[in-house]
Order: C-alpha cells, then sequence, then structure tokens
C-alpha cells in the first residue's frame, strides 16, 4: 500500500506505549479510584486497580484497531492517511481541553474492606470499560501517530502489547509515587496534574497538525 512505510516491530511497539500512556494518565474515575485504594489500602490494591483498567484499555484498543483497520484496507491512499491525521490531532486537541478543564470527583471514603487484588482488578476493568466514548480517544491516538498497520499482524500484535504495557507502566509509576508520597497528595494536585496532562496533549495536537500540514 502506497501510504504504508516500512514496518518497524519495535518503533510500532514504542508508539503503542505512548499510546497506553497517554489513554492512562487523565485522572477520571478510574484514576481517582486508583489513587483512594492505594491511599487507604495498599499499594499493590491501586495497582491491581490500573491493571484493571489496562486491560480495558487493551481491549478498546484492538477493538478500535480492528475497525481502522478493516476501513484502511479499502481506502488506503495517502489523502485518506493525511485526513485522518488532521482529524486526529483535532480530536486531540479537544481531549486535551477536556482533560485540562475536568474537575474529579473527590473520592469517597473506604469501607474498610480491602477485597482481594482480584476483585480490585475487576472492579477497575468494569469502570473504564462502562465508558464507551475512550474508543474516540484512540481512534485519535491512532490515526495521529500512524499506529495501525493492516498488512502486519505480528507487528501489530506488538503495538498492542506496547499499548498494554505503557499503561501498567503508568499505574505502577503512579502507584509507586503515591506510595511514598501519598501523605501529600490531595485534589489540587490531582486537578493540577490534569491540567499539565491537558496542556501537553493540547500543544503536541498543535504540533502534529501543523507537522502534517506544512512538512
Amino acid at each position: 500500500m502506497l501510504w504504508l512505510e516500512s514496518v518497524d516491530a519495535i518503533d510500532l511497539a514504542v508508539r503503542g506505549m505512548v499510546v497506553g500512556i497517554v489513554a492512562s494518565a487523565p485522572m477520571g474515575p478510574v484514576g481517582v479510584l486508583t489513587v483512594q485504594r492505594t491511599l487507604n489500602k495498599g499499594r499493590w490494591y491501586g495497582f491491581a486497580t490500573g491493571i484493571g483498567a489496562a486491560v480495558s484499555d487493551l481491549f478498546y484498543a484492538v477493538m478500535t484497531g480492528l475497525g481502522m483497520s478493516f476501513v484502511m484496507d479499502f481506502v488506503g491512499r495517502p489523502t485518506t492517511v493525511l485526513y485522518l491525521k488532521l482529524i486526529g490531532s483535532i480530536l486531540l486537541f479537544c481531549f486535551g481541553a477536556y482533560t485540562y478543564y475536568i474537575k474529579p470527583a473527590p473520592p469517597h471514603k473506604a469501607s474498610g474492606k480491602r477485597g482481594s487484588l482480584w476483585h480490585n482488578m475487576i472492579t477497575g476493568f468494569a469502570i473504564t470499560v462502562s465508558n464507551p466514548l475512550v474508543v474516540f480517544l484512540f481512534m485519535a491516538l491512532f490515526a495521529r501517530c500512524g499506529f495501525v498497520e493492516p498488512d502486519h499482524p505480528i507487528e501489530q500484535a506488538l503495538g498492542y502489547v506496547g499499548v498494554l504495557t505503557g499503561a501498567i507502566v503508568w499505574w505502577f509509576c503512579l502507584t509507586t509515587a503515591l506510595n511514598r508520597f501519598g501523605s501529600r497528595i490531595e485534589m489540587s494536585t490531582i486537578i493540577l496534574l490534569n491540567r499539565l496532562l491537558g496542556l501537553l496533549v493540547m500543544v503536541a495536537s498543535v504540533v502534529g497538525l501543523f507537522y502534517t500540514l506544512f512538512r
């Protein structure tokens, strides 16, 4: 296909990790729940919640990638990819703005029951998978990053492994930081983190838009 460049499995896996981190980082309901469980139950209970969310992200990533692969098999032209990247940049900017302005609800007081790690993981998965709008985020990220490679199933599978790895790395780093500095974490800190991430995504989307238009 004309629009496909040479596929590097490692490069695709790295792009997948970036996608996984960006998709996981905003402090939505599951992020706040992970913070709460880490502070109230312990690091590994929060991490288990994050793993559940990461598995949900992988599920939506695969579904999105399969859908985009099906479309690209029929419209694999350079102009189509150009439009996809432009739309992806615009959607990413909107996502960044949403992340900047969203104010996560403060975590409710824990019941005192830890539950099993599996229970925490399953509830993390359930909360994340109940929001199908994340598909639009993956569409934007995949289009912007040139992530979908329909004719290279092995490389694409490694890319999905990268998505899962990136998400798990994010949750591991977050719960580790909370475990160490948890007493200093307040809702204002979570809101600040969201705003910094939102600004970063908006700047990256604008740079990507100009690069696509004027490279």
